[in-house]
């Protein structure tokens, strides 16, 4: 059984693989769309990708990538504690950093200690926080990364700033365990997305949220994203609580499917 996550070794993507399949082998590889591809090419059996931040909200490429991939489903969730640090050249000061490498969201979860504390440095987004501290290497350099890259860092010639630097210090990010076919269904929370008829039309979205309100679903998630070759369109993405499986959902999600214009269940964990 093999497990595919953004790497390198350390990301938080690998801390979160690890959880989700204890006992599969972790493949590493470069960026979200080379994990999806291996996916759905079989060179590994499933997946962990990151969906939502408790301070960011959404991981929009992993969302798009998820709905657009018609045979893939996430069939597990596993919620990661995030802690930030910042690590620099060991004896230099805040003073002396011109550059702070990261994922584009831990430098968004930490803005507030950036514009602070390092208002005059230039932020460096890179493919995960890994790969983040391997770029600290000459005078200036930084990179925020998860407390748990922070062992080892004096034998490397570094140091981390002391605490955790996230804006809001009670963050987690959710995982999810993405695997092909409609094997993992018998689950308690449903994951879909669709787009509606008409959008513009007054009342679309309404009647769409109004069919979970009239099975009397309990609606724990919902998301909005644009429709990229089409101006002004969107899909929404709705969690709700209730097993795919189950008569009421059934009936649900085909008065759901009848007023929508592209529906996708994209998981159920």
């Amino acid at each position: 059984m093999k497990i595919g996550c953004l790497g390198p070794a350390g990301s938080y993507s690998e801390v979160a693989a690890k959880k989700l399949s204890p006992d599969a082998e972790v493949v590493l590889f470069r960026n979200f769309p080379a994990v999806v591809a291996a996916l759905r090419t079989g060179a590994v059996d499933e997946i962990a990708l990151p969906i939502e931040n408790t301070i960011q909200g959404g991981v929009l490429q992993n969302m798009d990538l998820l709905a657009d991939e018609r045979d893939l489903f996430a069939v597990r969730e596993y919620i990661l504690p995030i802690e930030h640090r910042l690590v620099y050249r060991k004896g230099e000061s805040l003073a002396d950093i011109a550059k702070v490498y990261s994922h584009p969201q831990a430098l968004g979860q930490c803005s507030v200690f950036l514009s602070e504390k390092l208002p005059h440095v230039r932020p460096m987004p890179v493919e995960s926080t890994a790969e983040g501290l391997s770029r600290v290497k000459a005078p200036g350099d930084a990179a925020i990364v998860g407390a748990h890259l922070c062992a080892g860092l004096e034998e490397r010639g570094l140091e981390a700033y002391p605490g955790n630097i996230a804006d809001e210090k009670k963050n987690f990010t959710y995982f999810e365990l993405v695997k092909k076919g409609e094997k993992w269904l018998d689950r308690p929370s449903t994951y879909v997305y669709f787009m509606a008829k008409l959008l513009h039309r007054p009342g679309s979205l309404y009647r769409l949220l109004g069919v979970i309100n009239s099975y009397g679903l309990n609606m724990t998630k919902i998301e909005s994203r644009p429709i990229k070759d089409t101006p002004g369109e969107y899909r929404f993405f709705i969690e709700v609580e209730g097993n795919y499986l189950s008569a009421e959902m059934e009936r649900a999600l085909a008065d759901m499917r009848r007023i929508c214009q592209d529906f996708k269940l994209l998981g159920c964990y």
